[in-house]
């Protein structure tokens, strides 16, 4: 890569956990609750470990290739016409994802706060945002996240703090759901929705210290991981299981009910939404640079800014394909779950490629 080594560890965090907590947050626990009932904050936990699973083995190869990202040290491990292959349904799957937060923060601004406002516009205007951001190199890629960082997490804990004074123990038990099968389906949607640290496979090339990507990883995931799981517990103990299947955004209910102390603030869904759009800019400028920028490595060209006026057609169209917000959310978990095959199952591939091959070497200097 052209940019020099400038993120740090704690930049590298910070990067994966706003990526990771984004437009997802709103119908997180409907998610787990249509899975596990009762059950939701352990489907979560569930989902969180599998996702994580993914992230430390895409930390992993990043410190056994830390000059490279994914896109290019594939095509070292599996050849180069089947390492970009495999590229391009990367790059694919991201546009798609690009595209479906695009239309799920649309979908949810029309619907709650602006419903004179065409959907559409919404849409342009959230991608032109990011398009226009991602003209900018890795490294200030990097400080856009550390910037936002604490706008979007202490705000999400504040609420999910206070909402806890509502909370009934009673509608976390029993803390096993009984359907297994839904659970592990329930357990791929949670992960689904944490697909975003995939990022790391970017950003280590860049970091002043390659070798603490899998300490970077560890806190990321278990930071945004960790609110994900609070917001879960919140929002199960607050509303009842039955009571979540009826919403869908729950999280925004439960930031409606939510009031401060003292009644200075008797409701928080405002500020909540406020935050949540930041997180859905973070979120949806993550993978459009992603995408961006892999497309610049498959290729092999000298600079990503063109591209990212190019691609933006191309993800509005995706992004307003789903005829409705039901639909929508059946595809979301559709691309969601079969993208898990290329997020953590072909990693998995590569690494035991890269081992075998490093082990047969070392046999071979003996």
């Amino acid at each position: 890569m052209g940019d020099p080594k400038e993120i740090t560890t704690l930049q590298a965090t910070t990067t994966l956990i706003s990526t990771i907590i984004g437009v997802g947050v709103l119908p997180l626990p409907l998610f787990a609750v249509r899975s596990g009932d009762t059950g939701a904050p352990f489907v979560t936990l569930l989902g969180i470990g599998f996702a994580a699973i993914g992230l430390f083995i895409l930390a992993y190869l990043g410190i056994r290739h830390p000059d490279k990202t994914i896109i290019m040290y594939s095509e070292d491990i599996v050849g180069k016409w089947l390492g970009r292959f495999c590229s391009l349904f990367i790059i694919s799957f991201f546009l798609v994802l690009t595209g479906l937060a695009a239309r799920e923060f649309g979908a949810v601004v029309v619907t709650a706060v602006l419903r004179e406002t065409p959907l559409e516009v919404t849409v342009i205007v959230m991608l032109s945002l990011a398009c226009i951001s991602c003209r900018n190199n890795i490294n200030v890629f990097a400080y856009i996240h550390n910037f936002y960082f604490p706008i979007i997490l202490a705000p999400a804990l504040i609420v999910v703090a206070l909402s806890l004074k509502n909370a009934n123990i009673l509608y976390l038990r029993p803390l096993v759901g009984n359907n297994f099968k839904e659970m592990m389906s329930g357990m791929l949607t949670i992960s689904a929705l944490l697909q975003g640290s995939f990022i790391i496979t970017m950003i280590i090339p860049a970091m002043k210290n390659p070798q603490k990507a899998l300490k970077a990883s560890f806190w990321g995931i278990f930071i945004s991981g960790g609110l994900y799981l609070l917001i879960v517990i919140a929002t199960v103990s607050v509303f009842g299981p039955e009571e979540i299947k009826h919403l869908f955004w729950p999280t925004l209910e439960l930031a409606r009910t939510t009031s401060v102390p003292g009644n200075i603030l008797q409701r928080l869904d405002v500020i909540f939404l406020a935050v949540w759009v930041t997180a859905v800019f973070t979120t949806l400028f993550s993978s459009y640079f992603f995408t961006i920028h892999s497309i610049k490595e498959l290729f092999r060209l000298k600079d990503h800014k063109a591209l990212s006026y190019f691609i933006m057609p191309i993800v509005f169209v995706l992004a307003m394909l789903p005829q409705n917000i039901l639909h929508m959310y059946e595809v979301i978990q559709m691309i969601g779950r079969a993208g898990l095959v290329i997020t953590i199952m072909y990693p998995l591939l590569l690494l035991a490629i890269d081992l075998l091959k490093g082990w047969r070497q070392k046999k071979r200097v003996e």
